[in-house]
Formats: C-alpha cells, structure tokens, sequence
C-alpha cells in the first residue's frame, strides 16, 4: 500500500511539475509573435473610438498639474493622464523613452486624452 501512495505522489509530482513549465513548442520563449492590429500612434489614437486599447512608446513632455501630462511619439501630441500609483517607483524627464499602455478617452467637446493603465520606463 505504501509503494502505491508513494508512486501516485511521484506521479503527481512529475505532472505538477510539467504543468508548471508551460507550452512547449513554437513561440515557448514568452510573449506574442506576430502582427500587430492594435493602435500605436498617437495620431491613430486621436482618430481612434473612444475605450480603444492603446500602447504608444514616445516621451512625455510636459506635466500639467496633477495627474495630466503632454505625451508625444513624433506623429502627434496628446494628452495623457496617470494615476499616481501607476507609477510604481518609476521616474522619467522629457528626455526619458516611456511605454504607456491604456486606453482612448473621448470627450463629448471634442478633446481626446489617454486614460493610461500601465507605464514603463525603457
């Protein structure tokens, strides 16, 4: 009896084990591979519906009080705001690349900004 509960324990030891190691097989490395459909501009930003996902890569330029800042990636210029705790320690200057991950945000006067979720210094 006991050689049997020590079998079944290896056993499901072994398969824990390999379930934990994730898909093997093409694209294993992590991550994605392949083109992208998603909005990466801020000029297509400014053009896209308003909650469409967005991930732009640029500097910010300027911050307007609070939690509003000037955002740019040489297409164009937007407004972005990031909450506070977004920031997770991170610091960043104009001159700083940054990766902001969020989402459009449509006024009904017209103005668009960027609701951002996620930054990451590069």
């Amino acid at each position: 009896m006991k050689t049997k509960l020590i079998i079944s324990v290896l056993a499901l030891s072994a398969s824990a084990t390999l379930y934990a190691q994730g898909f093997e097989g093409p694209q294993s490395n992590g991550g994605f591979s392949g083109p992208s459909h998603g909005i990466s501009t801020v000029q297509q930003a400014k053009e896209a519906s308003d909650d469409t996902p967005v991930t732009l890569t640029g500097k910010i330029k300027a911050s307007l009080g609070g939690e509003m800042y000037t955002f740019t990636d040489g297409t164009a210029e937007i407004t972005i705001e990031i909450d506070h705790d977004k920031w997770l320690g991170q610091k960043a200057t104009p001159e700083t690349q940054v990766q902001i991950s969020g989402e459009v945000d449509k006024k009904l006067i017209g103005a668009t900004k960027i609701d951002v979720d996620a930054v990451r210094v590069l």
